[in-house]
């Protein structure tokens, strides 16, 4: 972005400069300017301390810590150079290290900074917040982080777009200066995210949460489900022995030859008993062995005890002998066991079907 100042004949261009050329300072003058009035970088901020750095073992400090209209904690870091330095790494450490903090300790936090008494700090900070007592509203425990520089690192941004993607709530300001005669000025300008795209960042990053809330629940399903699943195998067969549970959708077993994996699998409305066949040397080997196996279906099937579907699965770099299986995800819990017992008898079956003809491939 530039600058540029309106003449009688042209627009021209405000030179840049920096904050060390202008001899201007990270804590005595950007730090110090930014206490007084932090609107620059959001005015819907409130500071509570400059240099704040009240915890044990640590003598690290918070340039600026606020307080933001939701009553969450607000880090801001400020550095004066070109890149940024790793001050991510640096706020996301102090933003940790405040999470824990509660209204009356910010409250008390603020009353050391300015040098007034506990009652006229809560008095203030209640106003900020628009309550009338603590009594209404705690922290709500998320921090935001805004990192200030003279300009970022794409190295740094792109940490930020990704920790932002993971639920951090990270802003970036620039603050550049420009020189017209003997004055200083400073253009800031949020970058990340941009303002006009921050409505839409929200609804995606919500839309995601909602999607990994769903996504843990169905991994504890799972988890629960092959737990159940292996204990009941107990006594049957050794298929499971010494196995440990698992959040995905199958639950693998051996057959004694690499290249070829018993798994059983758990779809939304049925499940599987399987045999993959993905053979090193690819795509070729694995068809040669599935092609092997195939011209033995019918003694396979007569062993199983059933028909099974032969899936050559062109294009990928495996093939799949398997059966379905009533039963899935979306069914109730109380038809669990009956889901597990046709999931453990499919793959007995499956096994005493193959385990022969597979040991005895040449391929």
């Amino acid at each position: 972005m530039s600058l540029y100042r309106i003449t009688a004949d042209k627009l021209e261009s405000v030179p840049t400069t920096t904050f060390a050329a202008e001899s201007l300072m990270e804590r005595k003058d950007l730090q110090r300017l930014l206490r007084r009035d932090i609107s620059p970088i959001g005015d819907d901020l409130m500071v509570i301390a400059e240099e704040y750095g009240e915890w044990e073992d640590s003598n690290r400090r918070i340039d600026l810590l606020c307080l933001s209209k939701e009553a969450g904690l607000v880090v801001v870091e400020i550095k004066r150079t070109e890149d940024g330095g790793h001050m991510e790494l640096q706020a996301i450490r102090y933003a940790a290290m405040v999470s824990s903090m509660t209204l009356d300790q910010v409250i008390h936090v603020y009353a050391r900074a300015n040098r007034v008494d506990v009652d006229a700090a809560r008095g203030e900070v209640l106003t900020f917040l628009q309550l009338d007592s603590t009594d209404e509203a705690e922290l709500t425990g998320e921090v935001r982080i805004v990192l200030v520089s003279a300009n970022f690192s794409t190295e740094l941004t792109t940490a930020v777009l990704w920790l932002n993607q993971r639920d951090l709530d990270i802003i970036c300001i620039r603050l550049r200066p420009y020189r017209i005669g003997d004055q200083v000025l400073i253009d800031a300008t949020q970058i990340i995210p941009l303002p006009e795209a921050a409505d839409y960042e929200v609804k995606v990053k919500a839309q995601e949460k909602e999607k990994r809330k769903v996504q843990g629940a169905r991994q504890e399903l799972y988890r629960k489900f092959w737990s159940q699943l292996i204990e009941r195998s107990k006594g049957q067969t050794e298929l499971w022995a010494n196995h440990s549970t698992t959040t995905g959708s199958w639950l693998s077993a051996g057959i004694g030859r690499t290249g070829f994996m018993l798994a059983t699998v758990l779809l939304e409305q049925d499940g599987r008993a399987e045999c993959y066949i993905r053979l090193p040397g690819g795509e070729d080997k694995s068809m040669a062995a599935f092609q092997a196996l195939l011209a033995q279906k019918d003694e396979i099937e007569q062993k199983f005890g059933e028909p099974l579907d032969w899936q050559d699965l062109p294009g990928r770099q495996g093939c799949r002998i398997c059966k379905s299986l009533p039963g899935g995800w979306k069914s109730p819990e109380s038809d669990w066991p009956a889901i597990q017992d046709r999931l453990i008898d499919g793959l007995i079956r499956l096994e005493a079907a193959l385990k022969k003809p597979v040991q005895e491939l040449k391929v």
